[in-house]
């Protein structure tokens, strides 16, 4: 066990990783799933709840960064039209699952099954977000999970009773910030490499985007050359001596 108060900088951590993801938001370097971020903020708050009335103490800290963190990167989102990702179908899918997930909370008087719904609609919440770092890792940044991890690792040095409640959510954001750490660093080495390998384009693109000079010209039919001005033709000689 450390000093409680290392979740103090983890928590610090946390914010110094999402302020500078909204930042790269904002100029459309990343981006992010709306569902997911949602979600994020809003899972870890109603853990954070349910924490404070467990009488957790400071590992709250850690849930209430982790909640206050993806909402500025939610709302960095609508700063740039251009900046977030599409949602699917299937991203409002999980979203419907993680929202009958936090319906629970709100029908259960138990601050562990609180947690343990928060944590599971949480992790329904960013089932897009991963599927959209296997797929695309070039609009996803590792570092704003590696501080989650960070702060997740110190939160669970900290505690002083290892009980559901207090060791949930810190393990879960452990597993979550390695998971997409190892996806972004993996996966983007692999589609950087396939980006720089990737093929010539084909003969045909390439003549038609050639220089006009330099296209092929079509052959020249060979023209019949005109008679002579001066001895008529043969075909017009023949004419005349069938007249006469």
């Amino acid at each position: 066990m450390i000093d409680p108060r290392f979740v103090l900088i983890g928590a610090a951590l946390s914010m110094v990783g999402s302020s500078w993801y909204a930042v790269l938001t904002v100029r459309g370097v990343v981006r992010p799933n709306r569902v997911s971020w949602f979600l994020w903020a809003a899972a870890p708050a109603i853990a954070f709840g349910a924490q404070v009335g467990d009488g957790v103490g400071l590992p709250a800290v850690t849930t209430l960064a982790v909640g206050l963190g993806p909402f500025v990167i939610f709302c960095a989102s609508f700063a740039n039209p251009s900046s977030y990702w599409r949602v699917s179908r299937f991203d409002l899918w999980c979203g419907v699952g993680a929202a009958v997930a936090l319906l629970l909370w709100l029908v259960l008087d138990d601050p562990v099954l609180a947690v343990l719904t928060a944590v599971a609609a949480d992790a329904i919440g960013g089932i897009p977000t991963v599927i959209k770092a296997w797929r695309r890792p070039d609009t996803e940044r590792g570092f704003v999970y590696l501080f989650g991890t960070a702060n997740g690792t110190l939160a669970l040095l900290s505690l002083s009773a290892f009980d559901v409640a207090a060791v949930a959510f810190p393990l879960y954001l452990l597993l979550l910030g390695l998971t997409m750490c190892s996806i972004v660093s993996l996966r983007g080495r692999r589609f950087h490499a396939a980006a720089d390998h990737s093929p010539d384009p084909s003969p045909t693109k390439r003549t038609c985007n050639a220089h006009p000079s330099s296209r092929p010209t079509r052959p020249h039919r060979p023209t019949r050359p005109l008679p002579h001005h001066g001895a008529p033709d043969r075909s017009v000689r023949a004419r005349a001596e069938n007249r006469r």
